[in-house]
């Protein structure tokens, strides 16, 4: 028989990308290994995405851990990459112990990550270095970011901000201008490229193009987290069409 696993996902309420993004890399798994799932969330309260909105968000957390447990979900994915760097040098660990902890507490234990973590980890994966970033936040939060991987141990050698302050506004960022911002940066400089440092950017359509015009495997905050998801059910994290991370090659 086969297995169907539950994907629980902790998403800012004006989060539009990850429940699409997500769904739709393990929807082409599926196409070509015989695992099944199924998608459930539930929501945080964000609008603006600026720190005093981070940090209330993230007070949500614990709830929405208690929630998907709730429905025994399988894995659990802390939806916001922004939220988890804006708290400080490695709050992602700290994070997922203490969401991890509210699930077993309620009696449905579950692995939680983060997409902070989960982006971080991709780039160990891969054995990148030189990292090139692009993100839609306000310039001093891009700041935060870039300074959080850097701290990972990367070097971020160019960032992009793109300045787009409303959530829902990120989510409708046209994911076919991410080529040419690429274009616009010393990537033949880089080991790996972030095209997204960010869950609700829309950015699956524009990976396989950006790996073909830089030649350099590229990275985005939904599909590290499909990643770890997939490492975190131990299941082969192979998704065709989702660039270098998922290729089957990690």
């Amino acid at each position: 028989m086969t297995r169907t696993y539950r994907i629980g996902q902790i998403v800012p309420s004006s989060n539009t990308t990850m429940e699409t993004e997500i769904p739709a890399m393990l929807r082409l798994r599926e196409t070509i290994r015989p695992q099944r799932f199924t998608f459930h969330s539930s929501r945080m309260r964000m609008k603006k995405v600026v720190k005093e909105e981070l940090a209330a968000m993230d007070a949500e957390s614990d709830r929405c851990a208690l929630e998907l447990s709730d429905a025994r979900v399988d894995v659990l994915g802390y939806a916001c990459l922004v939220a988890i760097m804006a708290m400080g040098h490695g709050y992602h660990r700290v994070s997922q112990a203490r969401l991890t902890q509210r699930t077993a507490e309620n009696g449905g234990q579950a692995p939680v990550l983060t997409s902070a973590g989960a982006l971080v980890d991709a780039l160990r994966v891969i054995g990148a270095r030189r990292v090139i970033v692009v993100a839609p936040y306000m310039k001093p939060l891009t700041e935060l970011v870039v300074d959080y991987i850097r701290h990972e141990g990367y070097e971020v050698i160019d960032y992009r901000a793109l300045e787009i302050p409303d959530n829902l506004d990120v989510g409708r960022h046209d994911p076919a201008r991410l080529p040419d911002i690429v274009k616009s940066m010393p990537f033949e400089q880089a080991d790996a490229i972030v095209l997204s440092a960010c869950v609700q950017m829309p950015s699956l359509p524009a990976v396989a193009k950006v790996e073909a015009m830089t030649g350099k495997p590229v990275i985005t905050a939904a599909i590290a987290t499909t990643y770890a998801m997939l490492r975190e059910l131990d299941l082969e994290p192979i998704v065709p069409g989702a660039g270098a991370l998922l290729s089957g090659a990690y």
